[in-house]
């Protein structure tokens, strides 16, 4: 049974694998494939990155001002927008044949001016079209996947708290860098600004 995908983890931790052997599966297939991102830097990395994976004459970059490869291409980086825009253009007929989209940093959703375009995308993609949702954490990633079942068809949840580049917070001026926070936590135990920091 075919089923889509979100998958949840921090930065670091390895969820473009899952977008990526998405790619691979679709081309196998003889389908296209399309890896949408939320910014045209994005875009344009991520289309240099398969080109040097699957030969520029088979990837294709539609960004709203760049349309490199569209009509032969196998692989389609194309911004958020752009693969919303060609949903609701069903005449044109760029969603047909095409085994999966990858809807990276999907946690853009959450942005208030901006997050309907991944909202659409979901409604509107074909039902015959896999969905591999990528995302730094989210704390409703679980009501995200429902929803996806309800709107699209069955989908898994794919979720890690691992996070495999520690973060760190410091703090850097012209004597140098130092840890923002105390190796001690308050009276809540939540972090304490560095003492060194505050003001005399």
């Amino acid at each position: 049974e075919k089923r889509s995908v979100v998958v949840s983890a921090p930065t670091g931790s390895g969820k473009t694998v899952c977008g990526e052997a998405a790619v691979y599966l679709g081309v196998a297939m003889g389908k296209r494939v399309l890896y949408t991102t939320p910014l045209k830097a994005l875009s344009n990395q991520k289309y240099n990155d398969f080109c040097k994976q699957f030969g520029a004459e088979r990837v294709g970059l539609l960004t709203g001002d760049v349309s490199i490869n569209r009509v032969n291409a196998s692989v389609i980086v194309l911004t958020t927008e752009v693969y919303r825009n060609m949903l609701y253009d069903v005449q044109d007929g760029s969603v047909r044949d095409v085994h999966s989209v990858i809807l990276d940093e999907f946690h853009y959703m959450n942005d208030r001016d901006r997050g309907t375009v991944w909202e659409e995308s979901v409604i509107y993609s074909p039902p015959e079209m896999l969905i591999v949702a990528l995302s730094a954490t989210m704390r409703n990633v679980k009501d995200i996947r429902d929803w996806f079942s309800s709107v699209h068809g069955p989908t898994d949840l794919i979720t890690s708290d691992y996070r495999p580049v520690p973060l760190e917070f410091k703090y850097i001026d012209r004597k140098g860098i130092c840890d923002l926070f105390d190796k001690e936590a308050n009276k809540k135990g939540q972090p304490r600004l560095n003492r060194i920091l505050l003001p005399s």
